[in-house]
């Protein structure tokens, strides 16, 4: 099975205005994503910095456009997410309420630059963690945080979810996946962007109120977390976690994106990593891509 994830930059500034260009088959930020992944050619592939809307419908109009040239991509993954999302609250303490950085995830509108999941495998039922408060989180850091918007602060800015990838032979491979804020433009960020990688690590330490994820599973997202940004602390404890794959040179396409990569890739320590690589070779942005072999269930 092959896994990607991408910060695709198929944000718009306005809603309506993705589909549009999708639509148009002229956008070149469109266009350099289609042929990314009609080369690549993932199984699975998490978007992020995608705008959303409520009934997918700028997602179904990219699948279409991957089908019309043979990668055809049946199961789909876009709930409702935080990016946009009013909160009714002054989360930036600035004064004022609805500033796009009073979401409960920054967006100028609802769903701008979110996340999705398109599968060539059917998927099972989500666990859907964006509800989760920040304040409830292990040794959260709320110190930016005004007191009064503690106790309705979400930790995601995007989303977390555990997106079951149902295998054939009645087994299911777990994405973990999530789009990190950038430890950048404002007073909270580099605390959330630490915080929303440590949830992975206090879920799979059991030190959360759910059920950590069952083996296989894949790690996959957006940390968002460029060298010399922010605190990469969260990120190098999962890179040696011993429930994950280690990211060891030519099995990782985490360490091919660097010590502190912008997204990432990092299977369970079961699975068998047979090739990765990042696509194209140069760009702000990159696709990680990784090749996995999946053991057969027990029967």
């Amino acid at each position: 099975m092959r896994f990607a994830t991408w910060n695709a930059d198929l944000s718009r500034d306005g809603p309506g205005l993705l589909l549009r260009d999708i639509l148009s088959g002229k956008d070149p930020e469109v266009e350099a994503v289609v042929q990314g992944l009609l080369n690549i050619r993932p199984d699975v592939v998490l978007l992020t910095r995608v705008d959303h809307d409520l009934n997918g419908i700028a997602l179904n109009a990219l699948a279409s456009r991957l089908a019309q040239d043979g990668l055809e991509y049946p199961y789909r993954l876009a709930p409702a997410q935080n990016r946009g999302l009013p909160s009714g609250l002054d989360l930036d303490g600035n004064g004022r309420r609805g500033d796009p950085d009073d979401a409960h995830g920054y967006g100028r509108f609802s769903g701008d630059g979110a996340m999705a999941v398109l599968s060539r495998w059917p998927l099972g039922e989500v666990r859907d963690f964006s509800h989760f408060l920040w304040a409830d989180m292990p040794d959260a850091r709320l110190g930016t945080v005004p007191v009064a918007a503690r106790a309705s602060h979400r930790l995601s800015s995007s989303a977390h979810w555990i997106v079951p990838v149902l295998l054939p032979d009645g087994g299911a491979l777990h994405l973990l996946a999530w789009a990190a804020t950038p430890p950048l433009f404002g007073a909270r960020n580099p605390d959330r962007n630490h915080d929303e990688t440590a949830f992975w690590l206090h879920l799979l330490e059991g030190r959360l109120p759910m059920a950590p994820p069952s083996a296989p599973f894949v790690l996959i997202g957006l940390p968002n977390l460029a060298p010399g940004q922010g605190d990469p602390s969260a990120l190098r404890a999962l890179a040696v976690h011993p429930a994950l794959h280690p990211p060891a040179p030519g099995a990782s396409a985490m360490l091919a994106s660097g010590p502190a990569p912008l997204s990432l890739i990092q299977p369970s320590a079961d699975l068998h990593v047979t090739a990765s690589g990042l696509h194209p070779e140069a760009a702000r942005h990159r696709m990680v891509w990784m090749t996995v072999t999946v053991d057969p269930a027990p029967p």
